[in-house]
């Protein structure tokens, strides 16, 4: 019987024809790139001027608010430099003194990194006053004053004061006490509305994958329970949150309550190109007592660093997505302590990465070993297997199936054991896809043409932008690609070909799979590009070993004669199948007849 070892024809045919496709819904989108950014581009200038009208609308709230009546003051440590506007008494400077941010036009992380500055965030508490007009602490001209690690900001309002008490701390904290006296001549009101306008600040070189990253995170049940939220909206009416964060991909900006949020609300809308990445806002209630708004709250400007984040005690380490349950736990207490062992030896990281691939595929080389003594089996029986084929080619489908499950049985081969290599990488997988573009220790951490292996290579860099691959080639995605592609062909021999007219050739499917690859790796973390690399690099060595030096195919012919002597036994699993197989034959049997009938 002859067998179907690549593409035929036909199949040359349609892939000429998918490339077309493709080129064409290539430049198709290149023009429509062109013009959607031209309609951007309008759009912005628009909302610049609205927002400049808010801007004057709000500073018409006091007479007092001009350019030259706005102050700033300054505090600072080791770790922050934060900038402080008398507009509202807020942070309007965040700086993190011991990191960089990425520069687009040198292609280097130089820059100093700022978690807010140019007003891209702003809060204030609201409430109205005694006759119902609304005021807020953001639209207020406070004076300040710094005394040695504390800001205090005061502000007046027909005859109340309100004071902003910032003290600078360590451990990327700002302690943040609000106090007031006579507010309750101006207020009836029994709680504030707390208003956080924040616009994410692209500091990543890889914008779609900072993006993603870039949502609401908050605690709730005295810190005991935690969620996160990068949807549109989020909605916590019921829960007191206890803090309430913008999480960016390496850095994350938290204010937290003593007293809590109540009846929290917010929404974000990605942008899509420029110095931002998402807008959010956030409302959420705090009480007044006697009208006054005295409350604690605390910053936090920090790095997502796993061992700072669980210092806090406050549930802090949760903001780093490492993924849930056993993919998170994998990453806390495998992987992570790993690249921290291996690279305590000096090494640089992507030479931690090799040996981390090295040490997982010595871990998995049992299963390995079992995966491709059943891929030998099964290369010696397929004779068997094509020779039954021949005999039942007029015979349905059914009758075919359970003569080569009858043929495997015999020969003692558990196909479904071919599946437990694939189910054991799937959580690894996942595990690393989160390992290495939230791991900061590999942040700004290059190797060979990879400036940061938690951000694509962009080596190659192509003149216009292709539909969901960008306008870069990605050489560890395509080096990781062909080596899949190179694997896929080497384990896709043993694979049983359609015996059905119509049915799809599934080596074809798999010789695409890795090309579709491409499109995911080549904007992900070249670090996960590498590993794979490594890994599969490593699959097709173990393969060769395995083939050439540890299997002898005539050895593995003599033990399956050996096993059709033997009485078998039917598992639980080759029973129920057979049953199911059976019961289809009666039923197809009866739909027969019944036509017959008819």
């Amino acid at each position: 019987m002859q067998q179907n070892n690549g593409l035929d024809k036909s199949q040359m045919i349609s892939f000429a024809v998918l490339c077309l496709v493709l080129f064409g819904f290539m430049f198709y989108f290149q023009n429509k790139q062109s013009k959607e950014e031209e309609v951007k581009t309008q759009q912005q200038k628009t909302e610049q001027v609205k927002n400049a009208v808010k801007q004057t609308q709000a500073s018409n709230i006091n007479p007092n608010v001009t350019p030259n009546a706005i102050q700033t003051a300054n505090l600072a440590n080791k770790e922050l430099k934060i900038e402080f506007s008398s507009l509202g008494g807020q942070v309007s400077k965040v700086e993190l003194a011991e990191y960089k941010a990425y520069d687009h036009k040198s292609d280097k992380a130089d820059l100093p990194l700022y978690l807010i500055t140019k007003n891209n965030s702003n809060y204030g508490f609201q409430f109205k006053d005694k006759t119902g007009k609304i005021i807020n602490t953001k639209d207020l001209v406070f004076s300040p004053t710094v005394n040695g690690n504390a800001a205090t900001m005061t502000a007046n309002y027909n005859g109340a004061v309100i004071q902003f008490i910032y003290t600078l701390l360590d451990k990327y904290t700002l302690d943040f006490k609000v106090r007031t006296q006579g507010l309750a001549k101006v207020t009836s009101d029994n709680k504030a509305d707390f208003i956080w306008n924040y616009n994410v600040r692209n500091l990543e070189k890889g914008r779609a994958q900072e993006q993603s990253h870039s949502e609401f995170s908050y605690a709730f049940d005295n810190y005991k329970k935690y969620d996160y939220d990068g949807r549109t909206t989020m909605e916590e009416e019921k829960e007191t949150l206890n803090w309430i964060g913008v999480k960016q991909q390496f850095f994350s900006s938290v204010i937290e309550s003593k007293t809590g949020f109540t009846q929290s609300k917010g929404n974000q809308e990605n942008v899509e190109e420029g110095e931002y990445l998402k807008k959010l806002n956030f409302e959420g209630f705090v009480q007044m007592q006697g009208s006054e708004l005295n409350q604690d709250f605390t910053w936090y400007f920090m790095p997502l660093d796993l061992k700072l984040l669980k210092s806090y005690n406050k549930n802090f380490d949760e903001i780093l997505p490492l993924g849930w349950a056993f993919i998170g736990g994998m990453n806390r207490y495998f992987f992570m302590p790993m690249y921290n062992i291996i690279a305590g030896w000096g090494l640089t990281a992507g030479w931690v990465i090799f040996l981390m691939t090295i040490i997982v595929k010595l871990i998995l080389s049992p299963i390995m070993y079992k995966q491709h003594k059943l891929s030998a089996m099964m290369r010696v029986i397929r004779p068997e297997i094509d020779e039954a084929n021949a005999k039942l080619k007029d015979a349905d489908p059914m009758k075919k199936q359970q003569a080569t499950m009858e043929i495997y049985r015999k020969a003692g081969v558990n196909q479904m054991a071919g599946c437990l290599p694939a189910l054991v990488q799937i959580p690894i997988f996942y595990a690393l896809f989160r390992f290495f573009p939230n791991f900061i220790d590999l942040r700004g951490k290059g190797f060979w043409f990879a400036k940061d292996l938690t951000a694509y290579d962009d080596l190659i860099k192509l003149p216009f932008k292709v539909p969901f691959l960008g306008d870069h080639l990605s050489v560890f995605a395509l080096a990781c690609t062909i080596v899949i592609l190179i694997y896929t062909i080497m384990t896709s021999g043993n694979m049983q070909q359609p015996q059905q007219e119509g049915m799809p050739n599934m080596k074809v499917l798999m010789y695409i799979f890795p090309v579709t690859f491409l499109f995911f790796l080549n904007t992900s973390a070249s670090g996960l590009s590498w590993y794979y690399f490594v890994s599969n690099a490593i699959n097709i060595l173990i393969i060769l070993v395995i083939k050439y030096v540890i299997l002898d195919e005539k050895k593995i012919h003599a033990q399956i004669q050996a096993n059709k002597e033997k009485p078998k036994t039917e598992g639980k699993f080759q029973k129920r199948m057979r049953e199911m197989m059976e019961k289809a034959q009666e039923q197809q049997k009866t739909v027969e007849q019944q036509k017959k009938k008819k």
